[in-house]
């Protein structure tokens, strides 16, 4: 696979049509940082990356199109807190590790674990997916 800054605007414009998302300028280049890499990334990490040499992308622009991105499966969407959301490139199924001190999230492949005893479902419904983040910190001698 070519890497990342390979990928011409029309590999990518192709991308965007085969996910039902319409090629613009702007989508184009914040999924030219987005795909085709394993990367974890803030709205605002897009906006300050995707401005950086140069192009005019609005914050507004960023988040609607990560929330584009996000609904049409091109990227995940990882809710750390309620103040925290990050944008994953990887969507196949897996899990996630947070260390709480430096922001870092790390995948953890579905594989290497396994999520048992599920309550049972409400009535009518199937289980879409199950999202586990293990939140760590340093292992360090704390003061209690």
């Amino acid at each position: 696979m070519k890497g990342y800054q390979d990928h011409t605007s029309r590999d990518l414009a192709d991308l965007l049509r085969t996910h039902g998302i319409n090629p613009t300028v702007q989508r184009i280049e914040i999924a030219r940082l987005l795909v085709y890499r394993r990367i974890h990334l803030t709205a605002e990490d897009v906006f300050r990356l995707v401005n950086r040499d140069g192009a005019h992308v609005s914050k507004a622009t960023v988040y609607n199109t990560l929330g584009v991105f996000a609904e049409k499966g091109l990227i995940r969407e990882v809710v750390i807190d309620p103040t925290r959301v990050v944008y994953d490139s990887n969507t196949s199924p897996h899990h996630h590790f947070y260390n709480t001190e430096t922001g870092e999230l790390f995948d953890i492949e579905e594989r290497t674990m396994s999520v048992a005893g599920l309550p049972p479902l409400p009535q009518g419904t199937e289980v879409e997916g199950v999202e586990v983040i293990v939140r760590l910190r340093s292992s360090a001698d704390r003061v209690a």
